[in-house]
């Protein structure tokens, strides 16, 4: 063989070995996309990002997910179907959504349907909610992985609120999920439903006269720029599922499910205290921008409200409403 020809195919022998090394690390990573429908200045992101490079790591770098903030990947009900179609792969959803598929599994999402926030930890770590999330995956093929604390949802308005009354005829924004309308119901209030994206909007144009939200939330979000009163009815204890699509899981081997699993519980739990701080500092950071800051009386709020709790609205049946409501408060 000529020197030119053994020199040609020395080169094209270690330019494909290149390649083929080059393809390696590509080959052999998985990508996972992770969305949700909150901003990046949000602790729900920064926890997800965490997860994300502490996965990466107990895989060796096999994982690594990509989340996708502020509805980058869809509204919530859309992000809810794409764990179905494979457009992604872990979602942040309230329990309201994930509710569509189990009707159960809303419960913890009704409002005044807590005591307090000992009552939620409770529940949290409750059998009840393990079999709930069960239930789900029963119906959906997915997994129902760990809770997140989203905080006490509170009305914000331009209209004067103390008590039940002053929300009657009261147009105000709730996320597209029936439940969400039982405590505006309730009032007397006009629930309208409206993208989470787009409530920023509708407030500042009047489509909506008010909302209601975690105070972290309404921070983020900046609806306290358009909004004149900040109304603490706490009438959801509101949290957020971390749901892992059943077709990922599948792909996994035992010991890369149980650490995924374990890094989001642990960023749930890191998240949920995050909440809980901000929520106590947050009432004297509104005041300090001029806001409103009224603290109500709840129980006239709680008292036209736990009406409905076993009405036609109920997604539950008797049973898990009084496995729920009888649940000691925890102290931590």
């Amino acid at each position: 063989m000529p020197a030119i020809t053994r020199r040609a195919v020395a080169t094209l022998a270690v330019a494909a070995a290149a390649l083929a090394a080059a393809a390696l690390p590509a080959a052999a990573q998985t990508k996972l996309k992770w969305g949700h429908v909150y901003e990046t200045s949000e602790p729900y992101h920064k926890w997800a990002l965490w997860a994300a490079d502490e996965f990466k790591k107990r895989t060796n770098g096999k994982y690594e997910i990509e989340v996708f903030a502020a509805s980058s990947l869809g509204k919530e009900s859309d992000i809810n179907e794409g764990l179905s179609l494979g457009t992604v792969d872990i979602i942040y959803t309230g329990q309201l959504f994930a509710g569509r598929a189990h009707g159960p599994l809303a419960i913890g999402g009704a409002p005044y349907m807590f005591r307090d926030l000992g009552h939620w930890q409770a529940f949290r770590r409750s059998d009840l909610f393990r079999e709930l999330g069960e239930g789900y995956e029963k119906r959906t093929g997915h997994q129902v992985v760990s809770l997140t604390y989203y905080g006490e949802r509170h009305v914000t308005a331009n209209r004067d609120v103390t008590k039940p009354d002053d929300m009657k005829g009261l147009k105000i924004r709730v996320p597209d999920a029936p439940l969400y309308t039982m405590f505006p119901r309730a009032v007397g209030a006009n629930p309208t439903p409206i993208a989470f994206a787009e409530v920023y909007l509708a407030l500042s144009q009047g489509v909506a006269d008010a909302q209601e939200n975690p105070l972290p939330t309404i921070q983020a979000k900046k609806f306290y720029e358009v909004q004149k009163n900040i109304v603490l009815t706490g009438h959801i204890t509101d949290a957020l599922l971390t749901i892992v699509s059943g077709g990922t899981v599948k792909r996994m081997s035992q010991d890369e499910q149980k650490a995924l699993a374990e890094v989001l519980r642990a960023a749930a739990d890191r998240c949920t205290d995050d909440i809980v701080q901000s929520e106590k500092d947050l009432v004297g950071w509104f005041r300090s921008q001029g806001k409103n800051v009224v603290e109500v009386d709840r129980k006239p709020f709680r008292d036209a409200t736990a009406k409905l709790h076993m009405s036609r609205d109920a997604t539950w049946d008797q049973k898990t409403y009084d496995r729920l409501q009888g649940l000691a408060s925890a102290t931590n």
